[in-house]
């Protein structure tokens, strides 16, 4: 009879009143431990575990790095801030310095991270590596802490809009939809009902009032993840809801784009009409495939986080919200239909880069080299 493997416990110490997104450091740590697969307990066991400390808020990042290390603690200012313990031993003496918020006297057997020293992390899923936050949890440092958790649920690869316009924004509205219990399935639902107005208005040349209500969208997709991030609510749902939203809602803007140009009196021609099309459509399935592809033959990796090169072109490569400051740019001058055969020079300039990365990265691997992200190394 095969005995069944017991999931990794996970233990808060100490009692901390103070919530964070609205959720206390018990309540959270327990969430990120279901998230993981762990399970929860209000009691040190006799054996291996991962104790949190209810005194500090910390980046999830750092659970996702310690829990296949064994003998690893985390501390600030000396003081065990999350920590795996290998055994029951380390677990008492572990459990023993963060209920007294001091520092280990005991580090045989440890691996101890000393948050001062600026230990980096890569974050595969976010596409970055930095050092995410550790902080005492008080009244006075909620807000600081918030914000950190917000920005490290950014990121760091991906567009210019997203990256540098709007965080603001988003970091405002997140925080006001978890004070009201907004949850992140809420947000999408109604960034999908503007992104279905956006679609229509482009339909009979409103474009601006198009570009506004996407605008709305397009924040609000920021929103429904950072707001997931931060209150430890992803779901499977969710991440199929938003991102089946943002994967079959472009090629419906750029169609109705070019059909409203009519109400302009700038309609193109049959011929000019499919090529646009064409271009844009086509070229947007094809770097989907060529990212899919890289992703398959190179470890569930993205192309954008390769090397520097790539993850600087995802700025600007030719996705919605890059588009979408080409088209701002020609309205300007009132020339849609510019705008939009622009997009497709781009699309198609985007889409032979990305070809020729994949095909330089067959080539590397032909040759016996290794495919490894710049985001690892450090």
């Amino acid at each position: 009879m095969v005995q069944e493997k017991q999931a990794m416990p996970v233990v808060t110490i100490g009692e901390n009143f103070v919530k964070l997104w609205g959720l206390t450091m018990a309540r959270r740590v327990a969430r990120i431990a279901r998230a993981a697969g762990l399970v929860s307990l209000d009691e040190v066991p006799a054996g291996p575990a991962i104790l949190s400390n209810a005194a500090h808020a910390w980046d999830p990042a750092w659970f996702g790095n310690i829990t296949g290390r064994p003998g690893v603690v985390l501390t600030l200012k000396g003081v065990p801030a999350l920590a795996h313990a290998a055994d029951g031993a380390q677990a008492a003496r572990i459990a023993q310095a963060m209920a007294q918020g001091t520092p280990l006297t005991d580090t045989s057997g440890l691996d101890v991270i000393a948050y001062e020293d600026g230990p980096t992390v890569e974050n595969k899923q976010l596409r970055k590596r930095e050092t995410p936050f550790l902080m005492p949890l008080v009244p006075e440092t909620v807000r600081a802490i918030e914000r950190a958790s917000y920005f490290g649920a950014y990121k760091g690869v991906t567009d210019v809009l997203t990256k540098y316009l709007w965080p603001e924004w988003a970091l405002v509205m997140t925080r006001i939809c978890a004070k009201l219990g907004i949850t992140p399935n809420m947000v999408t639902s109604v960034g999908a009902v503007f992104c279905v107005v956006a679609t229509v208005l482009f339909a009979y040349g409103h474009y601006w009032a198009g570009m506004a209500t996407g605008l709305v969208f397009m924040v609000l997709d920021t929103v429904d993840g950072k707001l997931a991030r931060c209150t430890i609510t992803s779901s499977a749902w969710g991440n199929v809801f938003d991102h089946g939203m943002d994967l079959v809602h472009p090629p419906f803007w750029w169609w109705f784009w070019a059909t409203g140009l009519g109400f302009w009196g700038m309609a193109y021609d049959p011929v000019t009409f499919w090529w646009v099309q064409g271009a844009i459509q086509g070229g947007y399935i094809v770097q989907r495939l060529i990212e899919g592809a890289f992703m398959r033959q190179n470890g569930m990796m993205h192309i954008h986080v390769w090397t520097r090169f790539d993850s600087r072109f995802r700025l600007i490569t030719a996705r919605r919200n890059p588009n979408m400051v080409i088209l701002f740019a020609f309205m300007v001058f009132s020339r849609p239909d510019l705008g939009l055969i622009a997009v497709a020079w781009w699309t198609a300039c985007s889409c032979l880069i990305h070809a020729v990365r994949l095909v330089q990265a067959w080539t590397l691997r032909a040759r016996g080299g290794k495919i490894t992200s710049w985001l690892s190394e450090g």
